[in-house]
């Protein structure tokens, strides 16, 4: 596989099963969010999961390694992030397991058919507008703002895609987080489970962790919070724990 990688391309491993994944740090790379994502959500025995967004493939991934789920679906819009998913999947054999599919969040349920997953991750574009800087590389841009894709198009698609009482599971900012919960429960999508990541203990939150229920019924558990560093360079246990370190 190294002497297949494209021009810019890199194996890198993932610390899971011996599997490795191809990424291009020029245009997009999996960051610690995807990871956390991965350790967050539930995947059971004999059902059948979607990733809207998956750029490298890197959640379907961890998510075979770490779940006893039947099968993992990854749909990503940009074609060379999708063919460096689908040749990553090969490099690790996953291919009865996996399937990576090209192809736009705003027509996944004509894509796949209502009510098609008990389970659906998303690590979606976290700015809107002005919120951040822009990306003069188009691949950042799209993955990082919502060029492509609203949070809108994506709850409305997963409610859409998921079976009754589907669980659904996404890793955003919490300066969104109001918004967030608004158009969750507009859609159907009924907050269940919340933890907050913070980069150090005495810092605020830089990322949240939320489960939806399709269908669900009114209770949130908010979970102790994820401390990434113990100190400046040092992770914590948990955070080794979900790395597989």
């Amino acid at each position: 596989m190294e002497n297949n990688l494209k021009p810019g391309e890199r194996l890198d491993e993932l610390h899971r099963n011996g599997y490795y994944i191809i990424q291009n740090a020029e245009k997009f790379c999996f960051g610690m969010d995807a990871v956390l994502l991965s350790g967050f959500a539930a995947v059971k025995k004999g059902e059948r999961a979607l990733d809207l967004g998956t750029g490298t493939g890197i959640i379907p991934i961890l998510l075979e390694a770490k779940t006893d789920g039947e099968h993992f679906t990854g749909l990503e819009i940009q074609l060379e992030s999708a063919d460096m998913a689908a040749r990553s999947v090969a490099y690790n054999h996953l291919e009865a397991k996996i399937d990576i599919i090209t192809g736009d969040i705003k027509d996944a349920s004509k894509r796949f058919g209502a009510s098609s997953f008990d389970v659906i991750t998303t690590n979606p574009p976290y700015m809107i507008g002005n919120h951040g800087q822009s990306s003069d590389n188009q691949a950042k841009a799209i993955a990082r703002h919502e060029v492509l894709c609203t949070l809108d198009d994506i709850l409305r698609e997963s409610v859409k895609l998921l079976k009754p009482k589907g669980r659904f599971y996404m890793v955003h900012r919490p300066f969104r987080l109001a918004e967030i919960m608004s158009k969750m429960l507009s859609y159907g999508l009924e907050p269940k489970r919340m933890k907050l990541v913070y980069p150090f203990v005495d810092k605020e939150p830089n990322m949240v962790l939320i489960e939806g229920l399709k269908g669900g019924n009114s209770r949130l558990t908010v979970e102790k919070p994820l401390i990434v560093y113990k100190e400046q360079g040092v992770y914590t246990d948990e955070i080794y724990d979900i790395y597989g370190y």
